[in-house]
């Protein structure tokens, strides 16, 4: 019981936030199911994150309801947003979610001066949240999403975004309302992101409007790029590993990124599906025979 207590004492932030950042690689992997890149779950994470900050501050509101009004707030200006910028697609959608994440960074640091309001504490940040996010709250959020994500390839709407991230035009012959189901994924990631805001929030104490802007998004994007986007395993192994890889090479610390970074660029090269491949194991199970 000791060792567990010391272990728990040295790194049980980082297990929280290892949990935090896993929930974050769901919601993106919702987006890159159905074939969008989308880079605006940090905009959607800033907003669960003030929204359930400022109620459980202001109002006193539990914190399963203060992140549940959080994730529909994010789902609520996805579902705005998705309405003119989900027509695009690739890297002219990314783009506008790139915009739109500086769009909630640079409203929430302004927000109190031109309101004359006190409630988000512009660029200094929203101090004296409530310590109330917890890990079996983090634990038991992040299975139920994923049975949601094992449980998705097999429903409708899972063969749906399928058919839609093979071929858009395709689907929609075949009767798939292809706008529906992207808008679809796109609201539940950015639900899932408000979520995971507010569970931050709520864990760091602070809320920090320069931690949701372009160098989050990127870093979100790489849990899916190093974990692969082939199983839903794949994202939240790479939310795990770049999570602790900081802490284990704390020597290094004013290196991090470039170690980051090469290690992404490594994966990319020589497994360019990420780590966690499915088709990787099959092919060295079922080998097929030389003409």
């Amino acid at each position: 019981m000791s060792a567990f207590s010391n272990f728990w004492a040295s790194y049980g932030s980082v297990v929280q936030f290892a949990l935090i950042n896993m929930i974050l690689a769901i919601s993106i992997y919702f987006t890159l199911y159905s074939g969008m890149l989308s880079l605006a779950n940090a905009g959607f994470m800033a907003i669960g994150a003030y929204l359930s900050a400022v109620l459980t501050i202001r109002t006193g509101l539990p914190l399963p309801l203060g992140l549940a009004c959080g994730g529909l707030a994010a789902a609520a200006v996805a579902f705005l947003l998705g309405l003119p910028v989900l027509r695009l697609r690739g890297i002219y959608l990314a783009i506008a979610t790139i915009g739109f994440g500086e769009i909630v960074r640079i409203f929430a640091i302004n927000f109190d001066k031109f309101s004359g309001l006190q409630l988000l504490g512009g660029a200094e940040g929203l101090a004296g949240v409530p310590k109330l996010t917890t890990p079996a709250a983090l634990l038991v959020t992040l299975l139920v999403l994923v049975y949601l994500l094992i449980r998705l390839p097999r429903s409708r709407t899972g063969r749906a975004l399928a058919a839609i991230r093979q071929d858009e035009n395709v689907a929609a012959s075949m009767g798939v309302d292809v706008f529906r189901y992207k808008m679809l994924a796109f609201v539940l990631g950015a639900f899932v992101a408000g979520l995971a805001g507010g569970f931050d929030a709520h864990l760091t104490r602070f809320v920090d409007p320069n931690s949701y802007g372009f160098d989050a998004a990127v870093n979100i994007l790489a849990y899916a790029i190093l974990g692969g986007t082939a199983h839903w395993a794949g994202p939240l192994l790479g939310a795990a590993i770049l999570t602790v890889l900081p802490e284990s090479l704390r020597f290094l610390q004013d290196y991090r990124g470039i170690v980051n970074g090469l290690i992404i660029v490594v994966v990319i090269l020589y497994l360019p599906r990420g780590l966690v491949d499915p088709k990787a194991f099959h092919r060295k199970e079922t080998p097929h025979a030389e003409a």
